[in-house]
């Protein structure tokens, strides 16, 4: 006994010590990385180990984007919690591979003035940091309570646009445990968009050579009020009332696309008493997107709205315009296009695409 517990002894003293040293050795390695990383700067503030779940949590990390000719650092993303471990569910089916969720996850997208040539190809460096922090294959994925944003510091007025409440969810991206079925992965996704609800879901191959999924999302009620600072800068109007809905279907199959997008714009007012101190061009640019919303909006359910169905291959995409038009018209002087998603697209209703010639090129040749 005195003769093995001198062996074993060493080595569980060996053991606790690695145990407890690991989290600073990772901390230090991740932190040198995040340091070196060209265009980028960042940092971890903690990483705790979970041997027996085959995790490690990140805390409190960011990553800033850097313009070295202005010498200044822009705020790209950061989250309260990474979580990287082993997914067991695919472990019992025989797949070693890895689930990543992030917890308040922040990404922002800022539009620059100039962007520096040096900053064009730093996105292969960031998904190289991504690919040492995680080296397993991503099967599950989950964003709760995240945020997007976008900011233009550079029109007028300044635009800082977000949608918040983020949820994404994303099982069976490796196909670890139904390869059975054409599309086996599944992506939801909720948030809120200025009073407006978003929602999205997708079946996907990700495995496939050729993008193949059905996708469905639709955005509902957002308050277009809100969004005025986004108006008045790149369109040179503001809104006093009005909702804004969204409703698309797209499948995708062997290089074949085939989908629609719905939008439609609800009690729409952009000439009020609030406009009364605009200035001559801009009181005429108002009117007349609010008499082309008024001669186009079905007036029982005061909306304008149209449907914009579209198809073709990934190299020769083709939105059809004419029935875009033609259902402008049919809202507005036959019936109102309904609120909703049409469950009319599916992975089925993608065939093979057949180039339209231009009418000139028909008659002549």
């Amino acid at each position: 006994m005195k003769k093995w517990l001198k062996i074993i002894l060493p080595i569980l003293i060996l053991l606790v010590v690695i145990r407890l040293a690991l989290p600073s050795v990772i901390l230090y390695y991740a932190n040198k990385r995040l340091k070196e990383m060209p265009g980028y700067r960042g940092h971890i503030r903690d990483i705790d180990l979970a041997l027996i779940r085959g995790a490690y949590k990140i805390n409190d990390i960011y990553l800033n984007k850097i313009d070295k000719d202005k010498k200044t650092e822009t705020p790209m993303f950061s989250a309260a919690l990474i979580d990287l471990s082993v997914e067991w569910k695919a472990l019992f089916h025989g797949a070693i591979v890895g689930e990543l969720s992030f917890e308040e996850p922040v990404l922002k997208f800022t539009k620059d003035k100039v962007e520096p040539k040096h900053l064009r190809n730093d996105s292969s460096s960031f998904k190289k940091l991504l690919d040492d922090f995680m080296p397993l294959q991503i099967n599950r994925f989950e964003i709760e309570r995240g945020s997007v944003e976008y900011k233009d510091e550079f029109s007028k007025p300044k635009v800082d646009i977000n949608l918040t409440q983020l949820h994404v969810l994303a099982l069976n991206l490796k196909n670890s445990y139904d390869s059975s079925t054409l599309l086996p992965a599944t992506v939801t996704a909720e948030a809120r968009v200025y009073e407006g609800n978003l929602k999205f879901a997708m079946k996907i191959n990700p495995l496939k050579d050729q993008p193949t999924f059905d996708l469905n999302a639709e955005l509902r009620n957002t308050n277009l009020v809100l969004l005025n600072d986004f108006f008045q800068a790149y369109a040179r109007i503001d809104v006093n009332k009005g909702k804004f809905g969204m409703y698309t279907e797209v499948a995708a199959k062997d290089g074949k696309f085939t989908g629609y997008v719905k939008p439609l714009i609800q009690n729409l007012d952009v000439v009020g008493k609030e406009d009364r101190k605009d200035n001559v061009l801009r009181k005429l640019w108002e009117e007349l997107i609010g008499a082309v919303g008024q001669v186009f909006k079905n007036q029982p359910k005061d909306r304008v709205a149209t449907k914009v169905p579209f198809e073709g291959s990934l190299k020769t995409p083709n939105a059809d315009i004419w029935t875009t038009i033609l259902n402008v018209l049919e809202n507005a002087f036959v019936q109102a296009i309904q609120p909703s998603i049409d469950n009319e697209i599916n992975i089925s209703s993608v065939k093979a695409h057949k180039e339209k010639k231009p009418l000139l090129k028909r008659i002549f040749g």
